[in-house]
């Protein structure tokens, strides 16, 4: 039987359900059907909002299915308060709030900021909030909390970023910041299209907003929240250029519109009027990001690519494209927008320009032997063959 582990945890500023268990296909792609459930990569499991209503949708969901689950980390009580809006007195202790606008005050981005204060809070929670650490309590809280959780490696390196900062503003003697190591990253080769798949996923893209997301993102190169904050304003046609603002690492930069692009966006000006934004939600707020992972994980259906597509791989695809297309890697490095060039460097490890040149040992030794044959029909093709 197949063992789900329920427990409460503070993300996103409120009270979550966290679903935990061991790795199985079957029972993740079931868990995904589960309405308003999401997974979060900082604390490796699937979760949803803490509520009575939520907490009885997941009992009457796993329920006759084989599974068993484990609430005993669980205040049930507490959630049979309908719809609280629960806030975790934790993160409203001092040490928190305090650390809180520290962050803040060294200017993190929100996401950075909830991230860091994630992981302190969950290291003093461990400690029961006490004043002074030292490397064992460092270990201690690694190896119950990250390690053994399989949190991933990405992950445990943000902990360690945030325990450093934590430590430095709490001025802990006995730990020496410059001396706590991250783990190395995982060194993953990115998914690239080739550039016929690419068009392949336009062609299948048939709501014409859709297609335009999708071509702009590949044909400049976008990050996906680089494309959601994207103003008309900064769109200038007559130069053929894209005014990308306080990008990542706050950076400016410009890319390139595309020729191509002109005529289908266009067509999307004329047809969706959008106001502010390149791309306009309800009420002509931002877009949503999920709203363009569903979209163009239907039109990779259409097209029949089975590789796992994201929107950030139409933005390998474009690095990778450059690159095979002759462009030198500084120009690529700065239409990205990487601040060091071994980030760029990436996708000399994916294009196919220099892997073609490459020939297999099979190929070569397959046409020795067929020209040998012309000359000698009977050849055997090893000596070693006993006749």
């Amino acid at each position: 039987m197949k063992k789900i582990e329920l427990y409460e945890f503070q993300h996103h500023q409120s009270a979550q359900l966290g679903l935990k268990f061991n790795f199985n296909r079957e029972l993740i792609n079931y868990i995904k059907m589960l309405n308003g459930i999401h997974w979060s990569n900082t604390f490796g499991c699937f979760y949803i909002r803490a509520t009575k209503k939520n907490l009885e949708r997941i009992f009457k969901h796993l329920n006759g299915k084989g599974y068993y689950i484990d609430y005993s980390k669980l205040d049930i009580t507490r959630l049979k308060n309908e719809e609280i809006e629960f806030i975790s007195t934790e993160t409203e202790r001092k040490e928190i709030l305090d650390f809180k606008r520290y962050l803040i005050g060294k200017r993190y981005s929100e996401s950075t900021v909830t991230t860091y204060i994630n992981f302190v809070n969950k290291f003093l929670v461990f400690h029961r909030f006490k004043k002074n650490f030292n490397y064992t309590d460092l270990d201690r809280f690694i190896e119950s909390e990250i390690a053994a959780k399989y949190y991933s490696i990405s992950s445990h390196r943000q902990c360690i970023s945030s325990l450093k900062h934590y430590f430095e503003f709490s001025k802990q003697e006995e730990i020496d910041t410059s001396n706590l190591e991250r783990p190395k990253k995982s060194k993953h080769l990115p998914t690239v299209l080739s550039k016929e798949e690419v068009i392949d996923i336009l062609i299948a893209t048939r709501n014409l907003k859709h297609r335009c997301i999708l071509a702009l993102i590949y044909s400049a190169g976008l990050r996906i929240g680089e494309l959601l904050s994207l103003k008309l304003q900064d769109i200038d046609i007559d130069r053929r250029q894209i005014f990308i603002r306080q990008a990542k690492g706050r950076k400016d930069r410009y890319v390139m519109l595309a020729e191509s692009m002109l005529p289908i966006y266009a067509n999307y000006l004329q047809t969706y009027r959008p106001k502010i934004y390149f791309v306009e939600g309800q009420e002509k707020k931002q877009y949503s990001s999920s709203s363009i992972r569903l979209f163009l994980k239907d039109s990779c259906r259409r097209a029949k690519i089975r590789k796992r597509v994201t929107p950030h791989t139409l933005r390998h695809s474009y690095a990778t494209h450059m690159l095979e297309n002759g462009i030198d890697l500084r120009y690529i490095q700065e239409l990205l927008g990487h601040a060091k060039p071994e980030t760029t460097m990436i996708y000399t490890h994916v294009t196919q320009k220099d892997l073609s040149r490459i020939r297999s040992p099979l190929d070569e030794s397959l046409k020795e032997i067929m020209e040998r044959t012309k000359k000698e029909p009977n050849l055997r093709l090893s000596r070693n063959i006993l006749e």
